[in-house]
């Protein structure tokens, strides 16, 4: 055990999880000597002996120490109270009883994510999904949820009855909407009427419409030919966008939904900022499922290609048009409808709330997870008829949840190579708290988090037995229930010696932390 030069001795209980028991009982700091204001906070993370499972013998104590230093004069971004946000199929839509006022467990799942958020409708469906004024339902079967892409997708009525009932169950949920249309099978006249419908009945709810489903991929989808490009996209965009607005005047549009192509986003800004309420795109971390490099370490590392590609056409964009915000529209861990063992399992759920704060602090507006019945991603997994669940990544964004919007705290983190799948994130929301985030993605690196200039520290856990667990997720020791029923039981309050507060934080797990 190592004594810090200034004395300061910080103990803690073990603390549970899953079956483990954090193996750290004690920890040191080292001081620096350096003093700190009240804004500011020093967080000394120390790593804990871990076995190596290859060997089976333990690896010598190993002493790491991070300094996270929060500046409450240097604010971050604000975090819009409707930041959170789901994604569905417009197939979805074929089911009028799906989004439905009386779909009273579906609506608990979403209000549990807070009182506002935006659920978007798209999909590749979308662009297959047809428009039916006569209220006539085919025959056909259920959606599927999310769609893989991998071949058209089944053509799907959407009546007014559905849209009537969407209205309603977004009254219940207090969520507003981002809908998309047909641009890539449908026709003008077509889109026309469906925009005035949807309009007429969502009044104020509707944040935007969008043209089309990842359109820089028609031309590799069969929906456009081979050479298919920006300029005739942003032709038939502005087409149908003069078109709608001539029928619905103060119609609001987003756009273009890109699913990557970094190029496109930025140009549309500049096309089309004047004409847009909003500029989306997608993101996916992996894919495909069958690629080998689809794992839970891979999600989970901290330089990713596709995440850098996105933010440089977020800021490009932001620069192009820089009063139009930035949603991420569709996003989720595997694209293609998701990879059994990793988009189901307690690691998405770590990643979700971390993406969740990183593109919160790039500045982005919101961010909607795709989903959608049985799909392996799904934030909610399951039918009406059968009953609903939250999948590992739900609990993800329930703690995003609890945390509350408020300002973003700029964070310096020091020595963070010592620790490369540690995060954390601060807060101060409205009521004048804070609250910090910490998230610890390591599979075999117990951390323990010395909190300094704090009264104490109210703790509430993200915790599994393991990365790959897919059933036995919790959040302040309590899980989801039916209907989002979720009461926490976990009474944890770390007291503080000398004003430091000393929080485990175990091998795969987050903790929110409210000071005191």
């Amino acid at each position: 055990m190592r004594k810090s030069n200034a004395g300061l001795r910080c103990r803690f209980r073990r603390i549970a999880h899953g079956t483990k028991q954090a193996l750290t009982k004690a920890t040191h700091v080292r001081s620096t000597g350096t003093v700190y204001r009240r804004d500011f906070l020093c967080l000394a993370i120390a790593a804990p002996a871990v076995m190596t499972a290859a060997a089976g013998r333990a690896q010598s104590a190993v002493t790491v120490s991070l300094r996270l230093t929060l500046n409450g004069e240097q604010p971050g971004p604000e975090i819009p109270a409707d930041f959170t946000g789901l994604s569905y199929e417009s197939a979805a839509l074929s089911d009028p009883s799906i989004f439905a006022p009386d779909n009273i467990e579906l609506i608990g799942f979403f209000r549990r994510l807070g009182k506002a958020g935006v659920l978007r409708i798209g999909g590749n469906t979308s662009d297959y999904s047809l428009w039916s004024p006569s209220g006539v339902l085919a025959n056909i079967p259920p959606p599927a949820g999310p769609d893989p892409g991998r071949r058209q997708p089944p053509r799907r009525p959407i009546t007014p009855l559905a849209i009537r009932n969407l209205r309603g169950f977004l009254a219940a949920t207090g969520w507003r909407l981002i809908y998309g249309l047909n641009l890539g099978t449908g026709t003008l006249g077509t889109a026309v009427d469906e925009a005035a419908y949807v309009a007429g009945e969502m009044g104020p709810k509707l944040v935007a419409f969008q043209l089309g489903n990842e359109p820089d991929l028609f031309n590799r989808n069969g929906l456009r030919k081979s050479d298919y490009n920006f300029a005739q996209y942003m032709s038939e965009w502005l087409r149908y966008a003069s078109a709608i607005r001539a029928r619905v005047p103060k119609a609001p549009f987003g756009g273009p939904d890109t699913a990557y192509t970094s190029n496109w986003l930025p140009e549309f800004a500049k096309h089309a900022g004047g004409e847009v309420q909003l500029l989306t795109r997608h993101f996916y971390a992996l894919g495909p499922p069958d690629d080998p490099s689809s794992s839970i370490e891979h999600l989970l590392a901290p330089h990713n290609a596709r995440f850098r590609g996105l933010l440089g056409g977020m800021r490009a964009a932001q620069q192009a048009a820089p009063d139009v915000p930035f949603r991420l529209t569709e996003t989720n861990s595997v694209y293609g409808g998701g990879k059994a063992g990793v988009s189901d399992t307690f690691a998405s759920a770590l990643w979700g709330i971390d993406l969740m704060y990183r593109m919160a602090w790039a500045g982005a507006a919101g961010i909607n997870f795709h989903g959608g019945r049985y799909g392996w991603y799904t934030p909610i997994a399951g039918i009406r008829t059968a009953g609903y669940a939250a999948r590992p990544l739900y609990y993800g964004m329930l703690m995003f949840a609890e945390a509350g919007t408020g300002q973003l705290v700029l964070a310096t983190l020091g020595n963070g190579a010592a620790a490369p799948l540690f995060s954390a994130y601060a807060l101060k929301n409205s009521d004048g708290s804070v609250k910090v985030v910490l998230i610890n993605k390591h599979a075999n690196l117990d951390v323990s988090v010395i909190v300094a200039a704090t009264n104490g520290a109210h703790v509430e856990r993200l915790l599994a037995p393991r990365l790959d667990d897919t059933r036995n997720s919790t959040f302040a020791g309590a899980r989801v229930g039916i209907a989002g029923a979720w009461l926490p039981n976990s009474a944890e309050f770390v007291h503080s010696h000398n004003r430091a507060a000393a929080i485990p934080l175990p091998r795969a797990s987050a903790a929110l932390v409210t000071l005191q």
